[in-house]
C-alpha cells in the first residue's frame, strides 16, 4: 500500500468514466488521487463536488493543482488519464512531464487513435517514462463495477499497473480478469478500436432484427422484448441482446413506450469509422462494420430520407407471415451475421498483428471481451477455443464449430434477407454479411473481369490460370498499344 501517506494511483478526468473508475479503484482497496483540468467559468468545482459527493468517506484525495496531485502519488507513479481523445491528451502529457520522475507510468484510458498512442509511447520513453494505451470498454456500469481493459504500450509498465488494472476489470465466468497485456505500441487501442467496430455491427444487426419484427410481423414492443429475452437465454446471450429486451419494454413517465418516441437518427464518435479506415489501409474486408457506420450516417440525414420516402413510397405486400417461423429466420440471420462481424474483426486483428509485428494473442483478446465490455457474448468462449486449437483456423468461419453453425443457420438467413428485400424493407447489415459469406465461399469471383479492365485501360497486368502464380502478363487489347506495362502493387 502507499508509503508516507502517498496514494497508490492517480486519475485525471472526472467525467462519467473517470469518476466511476476512481470509485472502482477505491472499492478495491487502492488509495486514489484525482485531478480534473479546469476551464475557468466552465468546469470549476468538479473536484470539490466529487470529493464532497460520491467520493465522500472513500480513500480518494482531490487536487486542483497538478503539481500537488503528482507529488501525492507514490513512486513509480501510475497516472491514468481519462480525457477526450486527441490534442487534450498531448496537452496533458506536456503539463505532466515537468513533475514526473524516471520510471513513472502514464495510462491513457480514452478512445485514442492507435497511431497517436504509437507516437506517445516513443515520446514518453524518450523522456525516461513509461506509457500504456489502455482500451476500456463497459460504459458507466463497467467503469464502476468492472470493465474490459485492453492495455498495450511500454511492456516494462505491465508488472506495475497489472495489480490495479486487473483489480478493476470485470471477471469472466471462469474467474479470470478481463484484462491482459495486449502487446507493444498502440496495440491496446487498436484492439479497442476493432471492439468498437464490432459493437457498431452488433447494434445495427440487432436494430434490423427489431425492424423486421416490427414491420413485417407487426409484433408489439412487449412481444419483441419477450423474443429478445428468450434469445438471451441461448447462443445469442449477450449484453446488447439483454439491454435491447429491457429497452423495448421500457415505459416513460406518461406510461408510453419510450422507444417509439426516440428520433431515428444515430450518432457516432469515430471509432467505428477508424476501424473501417484502418481495415482499408491493411487491405482487409470489413464490409459489415462499414455498412453499420454508413447506416448511422444515412440515419442522420432524416430530412433527406423523408423527402425520398414521399417520392418513392416503398410498400409492403401485406403478406401474412407465419410469425413463429419468421422469428426463427430472424434469429438465424442475426446469429450468422454476428459471427461474420466477429470473424471480419478478428481477421483485421490478425493482419494488424502480422503487419506491425505485435504478436497479438487472439484467444486472449476473445477472453478479455467475455465480461465488462459492450460486445460481451457467450460465443466468445467458442472464439477463444478456436484460436487456442492446435490447428488454428485461417479464418474464424472455417473453425469446425463455426463452420457447422453457419451451415445450420444459412437456410433461414438467406430466406430472411430475400423476404425483406422483396418487401422493400432495408436490412443492409444482414445482406452485407450474407454477401460476404457467399464471396468468401466462392472459389471463383468475377475479379478476372475487373483485372482485364484494369489491364485494358491502364496496362496494370494480370495473372493467368494456365501459368504459375506470381507471373504477370499484359495484353495489347486494341492492337494500338505497346508492350509497356504498369508496375504491380496492391495498396
Amino acid at each position: 500500500m502507499a508509503t508516507q501517506n502517498k496514494t497508490n494511483v492517480g486519475l485525471i478526468g472526472l467525467a462519467v468514466m473517470g469518476e466511476n473508475l476512481a470509485l472502482n479503484m477505491a472499492s478495491k482497496g487502492w488509495h486514489v488521487s484525482v485531478y480534473n483540468r479546469t476551464v475557468p467559468g466552465v468546469e470549476e468545482g468538479v473536484v470539490e463536488r466529487f470529493i464532497n459527493g460520491r467520493a465522500k468517506g472513500k480513500s480518494i484525495e482531490g487536487f486542483t493543482d497538478i503539481a500537488s496531485f503528482v507529488d501525492s502519488i507514490e513512486l513509480p507513479r501510475k497516472i491514468m488519464m481519462m480525457v477526450r481523445a486527441g490534442s487534450a491528451v498531448d496537452e496533458l502529457m506536456e503539463q505532466l512531464f515537468p513533475y514526473l520522475s524516471p520510471g513513472d507510468i502514464l495510462i491513457d484510458g480514452g478512445n485514442s487513435n492507435y497511431e497517436d498512442t504509437n507516437r506517445r509511447v516513443k515520446l514518453a520513453e524518450s523522456k525516461g517514462f513509461l506509457y500504456v494505451g489502455a482500451g476500456v470498454s463497459g460504459g458507466e456500469e463497467g467503469a464502476l463495477n468492472g470493465a474490459s481493459i485492453m492495455p498495450g504500450g511500454s511492456e516494462k509498465a505491465w508488472a506495475e499497473v497489472k495489480p490495479i488494472l486487473q483489480s478493476i476489470a470485470a471477471v469472466a465466468s471462469d474467474g479470470t480478469p478481463c484484462c491482459q497485456w495486449v502487446g507493444p505500441e498502440g496495440s491496446g487501442h487498436f484492439v479497442k478500436m476493432i471492439h468498437n467496430g464490432i459493437e457498431y455491427g452488433d447494434m445495427q444487426l440487432i436494430a434490423e432484427a427489431y425492424w423486421v419484427m416490427k414491420n413485417l410481423l407487426d409484433l408489439t414492443n412487449e412481444q419483441m422484448s419477450s423474443v429478445f429475452s428468450y434469445w438471451n437465454e441461448g447462443k445469442l446471450r449477450s449484453y446488447l441482446i439483454e439491454i435491447t429486451a429491457n429497452i423495448l419494454k421500457y415505459k416513460d413517465k406518461t406510461g408510453a413506450f419510450l422507444i417509439d418516441k426516440i428520433l431515428d437518427t444515430a450518432g457516432q464518435k469515430g471509432t467505428g469509422k477508424w476501424s473501417v479506415i484502418n481495415a482499408m489501409e491493411l487491405g482487409m474486408p470489413l464490409g459489415l462494420i462499414a455498412t453499420a457506420v454508413f447506416e448511422r450516417s444515412l440515419s442522420a440525414q432524416k430530412s433527406l430520407r423523408e423527402l425520398a420516402a414521399r417520392q418513392f413510397q416503398c410498400k409492403h405486400s401485406m403478406t401474412v407471415y407465419n410469425k413463429q417461423d419468421m422469428v426463427k429466420e430472424i434469429y438465424s440471420a442475426l446469429y450468422a451475421s454476428k459471427l461474420v462481424s466477429y470473424a471480419q474483426g478478428f481477421a483485421v486483428l490478425q493482419k494488424a498483428s502480422e503487419t506491425f509485428d505485435w504478436n497479438l494473442d487472439l484467444s486472449s483478446i476473445a477472453r478479455m471481451w467475455r465480461g465488462g465490455c459492450i460486445i460481451r457474448s457467450i460465443f466468445l468462449n467458442d472464439i477463444a477455443a478456436a484460436f487456442d486449437a492446435k490447428d488454428k483456423p485461417k479464418h474464424l468461419l472455417l473453425a469446425p464449430y463455426f463452420k457447422d453453425e453457419i451451415k445450420g443457420l444459412l437456410p433461414g438467413w438467406k430466406s430472411l434477407v430475400a423476404q425483406a428485400m422483396g418487401e422493400e424493407l432495408p436490412v443492409p447489415a444482414f445482406s452485407s454479411a450474407l454477401n460476404y459469406f457467399y464471396s468468401l465461399a466462392s472459389a471463383n469471383l468475377p475479379a478476372n473481369l475487373i483485372q482485364a479492365q484494369r489491364d485494358y485501360f491502364g496496362a496494370h497486368t494480370f495473372e493467368r490460370k494456365d501459368e504459375l502464380r506470381g507471373q504477370f502478363f499484359h495484353e495489347n487489347w486494341t492492337g494500338h498499344g505497346g508492350d509497356t506495362k504498369s508496375g504491380t502493387y496492391n495498396v
